[in-house]
């Protein structure tokens, strides 16, 4: 589990002027990698002290660049094929990337549902129709990836909290899916509180094995509303909720994404 130091204080979060820069986090705390992590299980036991990262929209060439290296390294190091799990700019995609000291640690990318379908419908058709027939609107998170050198929750909170805020605040999205490993399934249950609703299939894309998750945005606003930015909670609490944004701070990044779409 990922241990915290008593004495720590919440990471600050601060505006970035950078362009595609979401925010800047200078964490005071000193955190471990988290055990049993799906997205890359650490190799070595490395504390983070005075952690500090970014969150940027992958929009230029050279950060998707960073995050397509990232991407190919974890999925390889998983045996999974690569060829395909590259970022790809699309106007129903918006890639993120974690950086510290201008090196890509984390990147995912959001697919918003438009006509031109979501990546999960190749292998879970049914369960997607009837969730829109449902009126549900949906987005998947696709391109997951986190180096496991100096993975932290405090990371994957974040990043994710990020997504969350294009998917419902931005997007309207009610579902988010993901695709997982089987065995990564019990951590995304655990952490975020995705539920299973494709039953196992073999996934052409990186040639594994995959599992459809659903996790309705009403829920993770729940708990952001209850956790978020409350990491004096995350020794009693088991998510991830405690270490990602406080309620303040998720307002401050939606208007700034807000002036960015102006």
């Amino acid at each position: 589990m990922l241990g915290v130091h008593p004495k720590a204080a919440a990471p600050k979060r601060k505006p970035d002027v950078g362009a595609n820069t979401i925010i800047s986090i200078d964490g005071q705390s000193v955190l471990q990698p988290m055990c049993a992590n799906p997205l890359g299980d650490a190799l070595n036991s490395v504390q983070m002290a005075q952690q500090k990262f970014k969150i940027r929209l992958t929009r230029d060439t050279e950060h998707a660049h960073s995050a397509n290296l990232l991407i190919r390294k974890m999925y390889s190091w998983r045996g999974y094929e690569t060829h395909s799990s590259t970022v790809k700019h699309a106007p129903n995609n918006i890639c993120l990337s974690v950086f510290s000291a201008e090196q890509a640690i984390g990147t995912l990318t959001l697919g918003i549902d438009s006509a031109e379908g979501l990546a999960a419908s190749t292998l879970y058709p049914c369960e997607i129709e009837q969730l829109r027939t449902q009126g549900r609107v949906l987005c998947e998170i696709t391109k997951l990836a986190v180096d496991p050198s100096i993975s932290s929750r405090n990371v994957l909170a974040s990043l994710f909290h990020i997504a969350y805020i294009h998917a419902r605040q931005l997007n309207n999205c009610t579902d988010i899916l993901i695709e997982v490993n089987p065995r990564h399934v019990p951590f995304y249950q655990r952490m975020l509180g995705f539920r299973q609703v494709g039953d196992e299939r073999q996934c052409p894309r990186v040639k594994a094995p995959a599992v459809l998750l659903r996790l309705e945005t009403d829920y993770v606003e729940i708990q952001l509303r209850k956790f978020g930015g409350l990491m004096d909670q995350a020794k009693e609490e088991t998510s991830l909720y405690p270490y990602s944004f406080s309620p303040n701070d998720e307002a401050g990044i939606i208007q700034r994404l807000l002036r960015d779409r102006q």
